[in-house]
């Protein structure tokens, strides 16, 4: 067996270099599964047969002098709230109907799979994407490589796992109030939550439809560019799709340096609170003085409406799903965990008025946010105020307190998390990157060029120990 690279743009050369085949790859992945899997319950579903026949089926295609593009024979992983071909959608839940698009894929997963991209299973996540872990339901527990008494972060939660063990090199991750950068944190690899309208939503079952996104995860901000590439575009039929949304040039944005670039440190609402990790004020100081460090203008910022739009969020997206599950929650209440019934049902208790508030907030905040985009073209932050929470110490209050991700799916900007370092207990921390609508490719290329200042892109000892 080769030298397995560590990622996808590193795989994507191996591969075009003719130094390891895609089926190689994929059987490598599989096998970090079969030794961690058990331990981590990152795959829900895994489709080693079909993978590995279209692995197979990518290096004819190669040696016949085919390429499509950078994901051709690339294995990725899909959470399990989205729709894959090959198998039922269960959102890690009893409740959903397994025939829900049964035999066939969401159009973002079609588009990978066009570009010559390997589906290898379903992740794990949090029930529909909002529940808490629930030993009560037949699902497991998804846990982080870095410390498996640790949570990988929710609700992409497999997603976040598999990338940062190594099991495939990228990942399909939605998110509503975080659940892409959280587990991007925790699990000390790169996730970007695209600008709302970017990427299709068709095909993925709704949490809070105008809070959902579609997103990349993967180890590095230039493997979720080349992921990016090919999930972004308008889809018709799609409600939630921006008309004349670009679809392509991602990697080609990727600069080596800030230069030119002003980045906006916003402090005021992100550090200090009650709870967060000893280490992280040092650690996202030298975050920023790195960014300063890759020639970007650093100057101060505060986030107008934070606590408002935080709200907005929290108690938004659960009217919202409160409305798509209202009949099952009626009918077969003690089927949904404990935890999803309460987050879902609390969404019942907020009227119409406040509903149209929340909306009103957000509208403007995001005029708000004009002004300060003119003078900034990037606003960096913790993505989290901790590292990774054990397991059994998890409690959705204290998570929810410490996350710094809402603000910016109330105003549908993209956002991403990249690794800026590690606390005391060897748990990575997560920085936070946010722009302006439709400048995803701004957003990249600043986590890009941090991560050619910094070196911590790393691979967790429990998952380094498989590959050697």
């Amino acid at each position: 067996m080769p030298d397995i690279p560590t990622t996808l743009t590193e795989a994507a050369a191996a591969l075009r270099a003719g130094d390891v085949t895609s089926v190689e790859l994929t059987e490598a992945g599989y096998a970090v599964a079969d030794e961690l899997d058990p331990a981590l319950g990152t795959y829900i579903a895994r489709y080693q047969e079909s993978a590995l026949a279209a692995a197979a089926a990518a290096d004819a295609e190669r040696a016949a002098g085919v390429d499509k593009g950078p994901l051709h024979g690339i294995p990725l992983g899909i959470k399990d709230i989205i729709a894959c071909l090959e198998g039922p959608t269960q959102a890690n839940s009893v409740v959903n109907d397994p025939q829900w698009m049964l035999g066939l894929d969401a159009p973002v997963v079609a588009r990978l799979r066009a570009a010559g991209a390997i589906i290898t299973g379903k992740l794990g996540t949090s029930e529909y994407a909002c529940g808490m872990p629930d030993a009560s339901k037949p699902f497991p527990t998804p846990r982080n490589p870095w410390n498996a008494d640790t949570w990988p972060g929710g609700s992409s939660s497999g997603a976040g796992s598999g990338v940062a063990s190594g099991m495939f090199f990228g990942a399909l991750g939605t998110d509503t109030g975080g659940s892409i950068r959280l587990p991007a944190a925790y699990c000390g690899i790169s996730g970007l939550k695209a600008t709302y309208g970017l990427v299709p939503k068709s095909g993925c079952l709704p949490l809070g439809v105008t809070y959902d996104h579609i997103g990349p995860m993967a180890r590095t901000a230039a493997d979720c560019a080349a992921m990016l590439d090919v999930m972004a575009g308008f889809e018709a039929g799609d409600p939630s799709m921006a008309a004349g949304a670009a679809g392509t040039g991602y990697v080609g944005q990727l600069a080596g340096d800030l230069r030119g670039v002003r980045i906006g440190v916003e402090r005021a609402h992100t550090l200090g609170k009650r709870g967060e990790d000893p280490a992280l004020a040092a650690v996202f100081e030298a975050a920023v003085a790195a960014l300063a460090e890759a020639g970007a203008t650093v100057v101060e910022v505060e986030l107008p409406l934070y606590d408002e739009l935080f709200t907005a969020t929290m108690a938004g997206f659960q009217v919202e799903a409160f409305t798509f599950h209202k009949d099952w929650l009626t009918d077969r209440w003690t089927d949904y965990g404990r935890h999803t019934r309460g987050v879902l049902g609390a969404g019942a208790l907020f009227t119409a008025a406040d509903y149209a508030q929340m909306q009103k907030v957000r509208r403007i905040a995001a005029a708000m946010l004009v002004p300060l985009f003119e003078s900034v073209d990037l606003v960096v932050s913790p993505t989290a105020g901790t590292g990774a929470p054990v397991l059994s110490e998890l409690d959705w209050e204290t998570a929810i307190a410490q996350c710094h991700t809402p603000y910016w799916n109330a105003t549908g900007s993209p956002a991403m998390s990249v690794p800026m370092g590690f606390n005391a207990e060897g748990l990575p921390l997560g920085l936070q990157i946010a722009g302006r609508h439709f400048e995803d490719g701004v957003v990249l290329s600043a986590g890009h060029a941090f991560q050619q200042v910094t070196s911590h892109v790393q691979v967790p000892a429990l998952a380094a120990a498989v590959h050697s």
